[in-house]
């Protein structure tokens, strides 16, 4: 039994009270309330209609109350930065909503975010600049572009909020819950609904350098709009051409650096040098230390030479590769050959106990024993079905082979067609290059780091074509270090 003290209290959802009441009905389980005493169909469908209604309706009085509150001056959401809420009593002893008050030090700090936007700079760097400094941001966290950028057609972030020049607008967009996912979306209200009251006494921001900021962004706004254009047309001319038939990295070595202090992505910065993106964005990486994007390139094309792919190196490799495929492949037959032996003898007894009901020999206890029998025949058929197929026993004379491989690779290398077919290989031998900053300034070590099972794949898929690609799990990695200095 389910007993609440009414209905309502189990949801006001016309759809979620008759699931609700549909299962519990299946699992024999009676909903039982103060105010209706047991819950039937006819309950269901008529006080789920009314409590849909009064949700609906107690929304609209909600709406229309906030709305009235909004045209008095007050505001009808939440806070904004740079505002506290002032908390009073009315002349009854009731609270009074909807008032805020500035916050002088954040005030300060909003009107820096519009002027150092004006003055040209991006969203990105002034966030950047707030958290070397250690000032809180709006959650209290650290600051971020989006944080100061927002969405100007919704009016969110700093460089949107009309609230700074005065203004008070609401009733810009609305909450909808979807059915089948349960999570709210917002959905922008027509401009017509939207409600605008004058507040002069919280104005943060001058108008004129409200309206500046507002002129860059017209600029900005303008400046993007050219630039797709113009890719658009770029890639319609791709397209007419035919020559669209792979995305190709931007550099030799695009998305595969990594920092070895905070573990974030190298990224490119003008004069063609990587650096710490954590440590652009001002994310708390201490890591400074910048390579020149030609020797990256260069010292990573002379480890796969020198140090990661030697006949040596890999021929060792290879043999431990070998010793733990070998040892899985045997840990799995093993495996598979003992559930196939439980499984029939889970079979075997199933097939009793439906011998002894065919002959009028039924029992609850037979009947409880067959349930927990199939269902654990329906577990062992799962398990074997998930059971990935053996890949072949591989020799230990596979080392030697290897070596040869290893040879006519290095020498490809050494003397690639050009950047394109580079960095393709590079993606296919490579997972990371993990840059970790030096003791002395200046120096800097390289970390290359591969899949040892994709690097053997890669080597028979250019030995032998149609070969096809081993599925073991193996996860034997190969790194090795390559230091370096700028």
């Amino acid at each position: 039994m389910v007993l609440s003290e009414a209905l309502d209290r189990i949801s006001r959802d016309q759809e979620d009270v008759a699931g609700v009441f549909k299962r519990l009905r299946f699992a024999g389980v009676t909903i039982v309330t103060l105010s209706e005493g047991e819950i039937n169909e006819l309950h269901v469908g008529l006080k789920g209609t009314m409590n849909a209604l009064f949700l609906k309706d107690l929304a609209i009085k909600t709406h229309r109350g906030i709305r009235g509150r909004v045209e008095a001056g007050k505001i009808g959401g939440g806070n904004a930065y740079g505002y506290r809420v002032v908390h009073r009593l009315d002349t009854h002893g009731e609270p009074i909503r909807g008032e805020r008050e500035i916050i002088e030090e954040q005030a300060e700090i909003v009107r820096r975010i519009f002027r150092e936007y004006v003055a040209g700079k991006g969203p990105r760097h002034i966030a950047a600049d707030l958290n070397r400094e250690g000032i809180p941001s709006p959650t209290g966290n650290r600051w971020n572009d989006a944080t100061i950028r927002g969405n100007r057609i919704i009016s969110s972030g700093i460089l949107n909020c009309e609230l700074y020049v005065g203004v008070i607008r609401w009733n810009r967009q609305k909450k909808l819950k979807n059915p089948d996912t349960g999570r709210f979306t917002y959905r922008l209200n027509p401009e017509s609904d939207w409600i605008r009251t004058e507040a002069p006494e919280l104005r943060i921001v001058p108008q004129e350098l409200w309206d500046a900021a507002k002129v860059r962004q017209d600029n900005l706004t303008a400046l993007y709009k050219k630039q797709i254009d113009s890719s658009r047309d770029a890639m319609r001319e791709l397209r007419n051409s035919g020559m669209n038939a792979t995305h190709r990295p931007r550099t030799l070595l695009s998305g595969l650096v990594f920092c070895g202090s905070c573990g974030g992505t190298y990224s490119r910065r003008g004069q063609d040098r990587f650096t710490c993106s954590n440590r652009v964005l001002g994310n708390g990486c201490d890591n400074a230390r910048t390579v020149p994007g030609k020797t990256l390139e260069a010292r990573v094309l002379a480890g796969l030479r020198e140090r990661l792919m030697t006949p040596d190196m890999m021929a060792e490799a290879v043999r431990a590769y070998a010793e733990e495929t070998n040892r899985l492949n045997c840990d799995r037959r093993h495996s598979a050959e003992a559930n196939r032996r439980e499984l029939g003898e889970v079979a075997k007894a199933i097939a009793e106990i439906v011998h002894v009901i065919e002959q009028g020999g039924w029992h609850r206890a037979l009947s409880d024993r067959l349930t927990e029998l199939e269902a654990r025949q329906d577990n062992l058929t799962a398990r074997l079905a998930d059971i990935p197929q053996d890949v072949p026993d591989l020799h230990p004379s596979i080392a030697e082979t290897l070596r040869r491989r290893i040879e006519r690779l290095t020498e490809a290398l050494s003397h690639p067609g050009n950047a394109l077919e580079a960095a393709n290989t590079i993606r296919q031998i490579i997972d990371r290059v993990v840059v970790t900053p030096g003791q002395k300034r200046g120096s800097y070590s390289i970390t290359l780091q591969g899949e040892l099972g994709t690097i053997l794949d890669w080597i028979d898929r250019n030995e032998k074509p149609g070969y096809k690609p081993r599925t073991d799990t193996a996860q034997s990695r190969l790194s090795a270090s390559i230091n370096a200095r700028a």
